[in-house]
This record gives structure tokens, C-alpha cells and sequence, in this order.
């Protein structure tokens, strides 16, 4: 089994080997310099779930149930967002961090490697940007087109995967309508 630590929010993989497995074959974490892995904790958790890794945090592994719980007292939508995260990489897309286009993943197509760099044709790029909220999120139109506007700038679909108290998830397409 695959050892990471918890660093502040994040998972670190520290075997370069067991980092390029993680990486390079599944399409999970960002690599660093030093040949680490970098995970979020919705890729941690669901490679918990799928038993390819353990957490340790001070060198002590925890449970599925302890990461969860420490892991939702670091960010107070955790449990949304890995949810819709399950969900997805579930449905066998690759799931990447959309924090600099404002929302919460950016997902690709299967099938398709991330990870290649120059041009890429349409079918290479992100399909959808994703932003996980649960069903008694209230937001306002303005923070919908602001949404929308930044999946617009990058040929991808804008998402709401919206959890239910079932922990179901739902997809919601939101479009740029010009009159």
C-alpha cells in the first residue's frame, strides 16, 4: 500500500515510484521538483476509498472515517465537493483542480491524457469546469455569469454539481444565452 501525509490541506506522496504510478498512470496530484506528489484531499480520500493508499497525519495512519472527519474540519466543503469528485472519476473522467478558472475541478474527457503539453485539438481539452455546492446553496446571478464567463474563456461547459442530503449528485448546465 501506497504511504502519504497530510501537509497542512494537502496529501504529499513522497516516493518518487509510488508518486509516478499515482501521477503518470492514473492521472491523480501534481507532481513537484523534488518528484513528490502532491494530492488534493478529494484524490486522497477517493484512493483511500479505492485502497491504493493510506494517510498518515504525524505518523499515524487514520481510518477512512478519521480522514474524512479531518479532512472536512480543513475545508467546510469538503463533503460536497468530494462527493461530485467520487462521482465523476466513478464515471471514469479525469478530475484536475479548477481553482484559477474559479471553481472547484476541471474535468477532462476519457481517455484523454491531461498532461500533454503544446496545442491540443478540441477533443484533448477540458469538457466541463465543476463547481460542487450543496442542494441549500443560495448564490446570485452575478456569481452564476462570472461562473459561466471563465468556463466560456476556455471552450469548456460550466457545471453545478449540486449533493443532495442523499449524497446524490446532479448535474447542472449553465449557459451564455444571447438574446
Amino acid at each position: 500500500m501506497i504511504e502519504a501525509s497530510l501537509v497542512d490541506s494537502q496529501v504529499k506522496i513522497w516516493d518518487e515510484d509510488d508518486a509516478d504510478e499515482i501521477h503518470d498512470e492514473k492521472y491523480y496530484g501534481k507532481k513537484m521538483e523534488q518528484g513528490e506528489l502532491l494530492l488534493s484531499m478529494s484524490e486522497a480520500l477517493h484512493l483511500v476509498d479505492r485502497d491504493e493508499i493510506v494517510v498518515k497525519d504525524d505518523d499515524q495512519e487514520m481510518s477512512r472515517e478519521e480522514a474524512f472527519e479531518k479532512f472536512c474540519s480543513l475545508d467546510e466543503e469538503f463533503a460536497q465537493k468530494f462527493q461530485v469528485y467520487s462521482d465523476l472519476r466513478e464515471r471514469g473522467y479525469i478530475v484536475k483542480s479548477g481553482f484559477k478558472f474559479g471553481a472547484h475541478f476541471r474535468v477532462y474527457p476519457r481517455g484523454v491524457n491531461p498532461y500533454v503539453d503544446g496545442p491540443k485539438d478540441n477533443k484533448q481539452h477540458t469538457q466541463w469546469v465543476v463547481h460542487a455546492v450543496s442542494e441549500n446553496k443560495t448564490m446570485s446571478f452575478q456569481e452564476m455569469s462570472r461562473a459561466v464567463r471563465l468556463a466560456n474563456n476556455i471552450r469548456a461547459t460550466m457545471l453545478w454539481g449540486v449533493v443532495d442530503s442523499e449524497n446524490g449528485v446532479t448535474y447542472y448546465e449553465v449557459d451564455h444565452v444571447n438574446p
